[in-house]
């Protein structure tokens, strides 16, 4: 089977209202919290429906002339559906929904939970896994029909585009991660805007922007191999050959997260004796920054690590990475609280695995 050469790659990039009083802004707000509100709810009937059709033959002692086939009854005599099974779940939600919310989203919706249903289904029927359950902060998803008009305002120094007709403008902030470069590509046509979702965190509004990207084209041999290790000396231990190279240090990473969380129990201790103004909301807000600088700091070192490991293996030609003993570290950071609070293994490795994948380097973890 030939290797895909493309890479699906999410950027969470924050969304403004491009309207120009609060009256305005604010009922464009209320729109999302009505259309994220039925995703909520079309969200669990779909699992609910799909199981139920796969499992009426269970759940009653049907005679042979009961007709119990799940296909359209149009291409089979047996079929007890008046269409397809993905279509009966969109006439349902049609039905209940039409009007309220654009029509686009809840396709994407259906889609996306009829494929993953597929996925787990063995398991739903061994009785290995649960139907999965939404909460009402879902992130709901549109195509592109949904989105129109995407194009940079040099006056206004961000893109602007309308979803279904809402005004919005993006928020870039310090663009660390080159979400604007990765924008101009979308326009231009140089990489491929898929369907994405929108997510309302705090009462604020981010574009989970979904792109397929080229994978680099790196002059890279399988046959060399690179092996790393994660270790609590060093974040990374890696080497091809003669060549040996360790990332970052114990003292590196531990000793600025370490202060961090001291600073943060001390401002914790303080909050009782703040200003107060606003309630909980204004006592907490330096507490809440001391954890924002905590998660910015890990984010940034574990990029930094994970980025130093693969140049290592572009500039060696290694086209396949082993993680060696991953298991027995897993097995250490579950029993050492310290280990698995400080220490990040999970995040690491999700790192190391996207920029492997998007290097074209095969990772075997052993």
């Amino acid at each position: 089977m030939m290797e895909k050469s493309t890479l699906i790659l999410t950027r969470k990039i924050r969304l403004i209202v491009d309207l120009p009083t609060q009256e305005e802004r604010k009922e464009v707000l209320s729109t999302l919290y009505k259309w994220r509100n039925i995703c909520f709810r079309a969200a669990n009937l779909i699992v609910s429906h799909l199981y139920v059709q796969e499992m009426v033959k269970d759940f009653f002692y049907f005679s042979e002339e009961i007709k119990y086939k799940l296909v359209d009854e149009n291409k089979d005599e047996d079929g007890m559906l008046e269409c397809s099974r993905i279509n009966s779940i969109y006439r349902m939600l049609s039905n209940r929904f039409k009007g309220e919310i654009p029509t686009n989203i809840l396709i994407c919706l259906n889609n996306r939970l009829y494929s993953s249903f597929n996925k787990d289904y063995q398991g739903y029927l061994k009785g290995e896994a649960s139907l999965k359950n939404f909460k009402r902060d879902i992130a709901f998803p549109f195509g592109l029909v949904g989105i129109s008009r995407l194009s940079y305002h040099p006056e206004k120094k961000s893109f602007c585009f309308r979803l279904f007709q809402l005004p919005f403008k993006t928020y870039l902030g310090k663009d660390f991660i080159g979400n604007k470069r990765l924008l101009e590509q979308v326009i231009n046509g140089e990489i491929k805007l898929c369907t994405s979702q929108i997510k309302i965190e705090k009462g604020k509004i981010f574009w989970l922007a979904v792109v397929e990207i080229e994978k680099e084209k790196n002059q890279l041999q399988p046959e060399i191999i690179a092996e790393a290790s994660l270790s609590l000396e060093y974040p990374l231990v890696a080497k091809v050959g003669k060549s040996r190279l360790t990332i970052g240090t114990k003292e590196e990473f531990l000793y600025r997260r370490l202060a961090i969380q001291a600073s943060r129990k001390r401002t914790q201790v303080g909050v009782a004796y703040a200003k107060s103004g606003k309630g909980r909301t204004r006592k907490l807000k330096a507490l809440e920054k001391m954890s924002q600088l905590e998660r910015n700091y890990v984010h940034n070192r574990l990029h930094v690590y994970s980025r130093k490991l693969i140049d290592f293996c572009i500039n060696n030609k290694a086209g396949t990475l082993i993680l060696l003993d991953q298991e027995e570290k897993m097995e250490l950071a579950k029993e050492e609280e310290f280990v698995l609070r400080n220490w990040s293994y999970y995040e690491l490795m999700t790192k190391i695995k996207y920029k492997a994948d998007k290097a074209g380097i095969e990772l075997i973890i052993a």
